[in-house]
């Protein structure tokens, strides 16, 4: 089979398209032909190192397809199946061998490419809003990169929880993406300062949370731009690692809270997994989310797709088709 391969960090140019092996599935495995990989940021960590995986791999946490085969004892699942999953590596292929504990059914009423384009990105935004920070009716959010895949669909989703919604971009494009998802207030921080636009936008109060995905260009002003006792959530690092932190610090700025959440520790339950994917399945189906596939890509094209997410570029989600 056709597959990215990875034989050491570095930058794009070391996602490779390689002839692999057709795998087989083993006992509690499905072989999925994939239809769609989702392209997150995470896929970037591991291949240039931040995360470490032993090499050779094939990237990519997030894919969607159709059960082909299953291994002994698998009952979960059957041949023919439609399934997605966020939580398996190895997605930038044509085919994979994907442990049934991370399969979820996909919807009737969503495809192979809006179900892939939904998961990994929807179910971090439903545990950003309920579970690391739970996010009430009233509250001011601030979302930076709201034009991104996470930041419409968490944009969204705080509109859905009644949540007034401060939204940070760097381009008119991208604003009226920001706009049309539900923005209450959209900042071109490329044009003004945000934290200076946020305190205006809040009379001087600032914002209950701040969902930050950026990292290191951002997230020293996400803090000021908190209410006392609000809650700075770094779930990204686009621009790179957010400076190191004296935990003092904060008392001065308003006894705030920090955390840095991976949605991997909050689905490690399958019960969790369950809760967060129908979350975000039933939104979609309500019409609550409008799901964006910015870009496909051939599978050979991952390089450029790479590329092209970590210049900014890009808006909504990206896919590789295989």
């Amino acid at each position: 089979m056709k597959a990215i391969q990875i034989t050491h960090p570095g930058g794009p140019e070391v996602l490779q398209y390689v002839e692999l092996p057709h795998p087989e599935p083993k006992a509690g495995e499905a072989l999925v032909k994939i239809r769609a990989a989702g392209i997150n940021y995470i896929d970037v960590y591991h291949r240039i190192g931040r995360y470490a995986v032993p090499t050779p791999f094939t990237p990519g946490m997030e894919g969607a397809g159709v059960v082909e085969a299953i291994g002994p004892g698998v009952t979960e699942v059957s041949v023919g199946d439609r399934v997605a999953w966020a939580t398996h590596r190895g997605s930038y292929a044509e085919y994979a061998a994907v442990p049934t504990s991370a399969l979820l059914p996909i919807p009737a009423n969503l495809d192979d490419a809006q179900a892939c384009a939904l998961l990994l990105q929807g179910m971090t935004a439903q545990m950003l809003v309920t579970d690391v920070w739970p996010l009430k009716a009233g509250q001011t959010a601030l979302v930076h990169a709201a034009a991104g895949g996470v930041g419409l669909l968490l944009t969204q989703t705080c509109k859905h929880l009644g949540a007034r919604v401060l939204a940070t971009c760097s381009t008119e494009a991208k604003a009226a993406l920001a706009r049309q998802a539900g923005a209450d207030e959209v900042i071109l921080y490329s044009q003004v300062d945000f934290e200076t636009e946020v305190k205006r936008l809040t009379g001087g109060a600032g914002v209950d949370v701040v969902y930050d995905s950026v990292g290191q260009a951002t997230f020293e002003k996400s803090l000021k731009c908190l209410r006392k006792r609000g809650m700075a959530v770094l779930f990204g690092s686009s621009s790179g690692p957010a400076p190191l932190l004296d935990p003092n610090a904060l008392g001065g700025l308003g006894s705030l809270f920090v955390t840095r959440p991976s949605l991997f520790h909050y689905v490690a339950e399958r019960a969790d997994l369950l809760r967060h994917a129908t979350a975000a399945f039933n939104l979609a189906a309500s019409g609550a989310l409008t799901i964006t596939v910015g870009h496909t890509y051939a599978l050979q094209a991952a390089a450029q797709a790479h590329r092209d997410l970590e210049a900014r570029a890009t808006t909504g989600k990206l896919l590789l088709l295989p």
